[in-house]
């Protein structure tokens, strides 16, 4: 079985709703998950633009969400989700926060990958660590992974 990664907000490659940016709410989507190898010790998700600022002239890959130590046995995550599951810790998006980012693009319609690893292990506790920590610690770990990928353009 593949792990597979869905929305029940929006399919994958079409656009996100507002009420997950920063025009709307600016709250989690509902995500949820299969396919979770049996070796799975923990999961990791991380949601990032890679079309910031400009899609015409990316610059940056702009990071919205980062979880990890997600428990293998968990399958979904509720929209705007208030208590993460049991051993979740995040790590720091690129506002600096330890939370959900919504999109925000400053100019085009950007593409935003959500992507769910499975890993052979559970990651220590790194006091919310930045993208690059987090990919660092995962390397040679990532057993499967899945890919969900929402666009959004501002509509102001």
């Amino acid at each position: 079985m593949q792990l597979t990664l869905t929305s029940s907000a929006f399919a994958h490659g079409s656009e996100i709703p507002a009420r997950y940016t920063c025009e709307g709410q600016d709250i989690s989507p509902p995500l949820a998950w299969s396919g979770v190898p049996a070796a799975a010790r923990s999961l990791v998700l991380i949601v990032d633009d890679p079309d910031a600022p400009d899609p015409a002239a990316p610059k940056m890959t702009y990071v919205h969400w980062l979880l990890y130590n997600l428990p293998p046995g968990t399958t979904s995550l509720a929209e705007d989700v208030a208590r993460l599951p049991a051993g979740t810790l995040a790590g720091l998006n690129d506002w600096r926060r330890p939370d959900y980012g919504g999109p925000c693009p400053p100019i085009g319609r950007h593409r935003y990958f959500h992507k769910l690893y499975a890993l052979d292990i559970v990651l220590p506790d790194m006091d919310n660590p930045t993208k690059a920590t987090l990919e660092a610690r995962m390397q040679g770990h990532v057993i499967a992974q899945a890919e969900l990928v929402g666009t959004y353009q501002k509509r102001r």
